[in-house]
């Protein structure tokens, strides 16, 4: 049907909650992957158009034509969080009259004039979101458009450049789309407790592991091997997260001694937000009780501490 899952187009550049370049590495086979992906973060503008948010356009695609949205990626917006955009950098939305099961669009006409569809085409999965999500409809006309968990998305027609969110909340009914569909809706700070950093990564020498990353409270940090960089997707879920806590967002600024590169957020099916280190994916772990401790390395043959280039320390 058009839609590619898994294959990388043209590279451009990703700004997500910290940093986005190209990620590197290459200590397994999964970290000779590069994401893809990049937009300039949006940036929040007033809503407009009239109640039905059918009102005239004077943006992008003015004219309603329906263009594939290539390269996904996701940005993040300041008050929206996660935002799912195309190549371009344009947001893409949802419509609360559509339907996910059955996908159907309920966006014709004048409407649709307003409310560009994205043609199926040639999309791919962007880094960090789970390309089984991407699918397609057969609109009233044929033509075929592209949905996210089954919803059909939108580009909006005073949206006149990347990152703009103009199309949020118009109507009552229009949403700017998460990656995994839903409506975008910035997350409550996780709470204090058990496995939350303080907001910080730095780096740590122990006898045995030589430099390796550590969090806010000193508590090492690790990688899961059958994780994977690109696309940017964590394998431990459920009771495995229970006992390996992901690291939530660091600030960049609070990144001391770490190469500073590829500091992008992973959204989780589970809805965490989860940092990476060059694209892979970070953890603590429940087992090692105070500062300093490594009781997870080796744990299983696949969870490891991490270098300051976000590489695994194999050591035993």
């Amino acid at each position: 049907m058009g839609i590619k899952r898994g294959t990388t187009l043209a590279a451009v550049a990703v700004v997500v909650a910290l940093t986005a370049t190209a990620c590197g590495g290459s200590d397994s086979a999964g970290d000779n992957a590069k994401p893809a992906g990049a937009v300039a973060a949006p940036s929040q503008a007033p809503s407009s158009g009239d109640a039905d948010g059918y009102g005239s356009g004077s943006g992008a695609d003015t004219a309603g034509a329906a263009k594939p949205g290539g390269q996904l990626a996701i940005a993040q917006d300041e008050k929206l969080g996660s935002v799912l955009a195309d190549s371009a950098g344009f947001t893409l939305y949802r419509f609360d009259k559509d339907t996910a099961k059955p996908s159907k669009s309920s966006c014709d006409g004048d409407c649709a004039k307003v409310w560009p569809v994205v043609a199926a085409g040639d999309a791919t999965a962007a880094a960090g979101m789970d390309p089984a999500l991407l699918g397609e409809v057969v609109r009233t006309d044929g033509s075929k458009q592209l949905t996210v968990a089954g919803w059909p998305v939108y580009r909006y027609s005073k949206d006149t450049k990347a990152g703009d969110t103009n199309g949020q909340g118009v109507g009552g009914t229009w949403f700017a789309a998460a990656p995994d569909g839903k409506k975008a809706a910035k997350a409550a700070p996780a709470p204090a407790g058990a496995g939350q950093t303080t907001g910080a990564l730095t780096v740590a020498k122990d006898p045995k592991l030589g430099d390796h990353i550590v969090d806010g409270n000193g508590m090492t940090v690790y990688r899961f091997k059958p994780d994977t960089a690109w696309p940017m997707v964590s394998k431990c879920e459920g009771d495995c997260v229970a006992k390996w806590p992901v690291v939530p967002p660091v600030d960049q600024a609070n990144a001391k001694g770490i190469i500073q590169k590829n500091y992008l957020v992973l959204d989780r099916p589970d809805g965490k937000k989860q940092q990476t280190v060059n694209c892979w994916p970070v953890y603590t772990f429940t087992g090692d009780k105070k500062a300093g401790d490594i009781n997870g390395q080796g744990v299983g043959g696949t969870w490891y501490a991490v270098a300051p280039d976000g590489k695994l320390i194999t050591v035993q």
